[in-house]
């Protein structure tokens, strides 16, 4: 699924020109982050897993 500190990607790009975020903060709502321009957005998890199009990278792998 997703978890803290993954980067994913949303079905529609934010109009900086990337589709990448990065996940901050989760329980009922989740805050994501843009990494190009840096962005804050706060979606609630029903709406977060809707505008979700897939995780590109999972945070605990990015450890190993």
């Amino acid at each position: 699924m997703y978890d803290l500190g993954d980067l994913v990607e949303m079905k529609k790009p934010h109009p900086c020109g990337t589709n990448r975020w990065e996940i901050t903060r989760m329980g009922a709502d989740i805050k994501i982050k843009c990494t190009n321009c840096g962005h804050v957005v706060m979606l609630s998890r029903r709406e977060f897993e809707k505008k979700l199009k897939k995780v590109l990278v999972h945070q605990a792998d990015a450890d190993k």
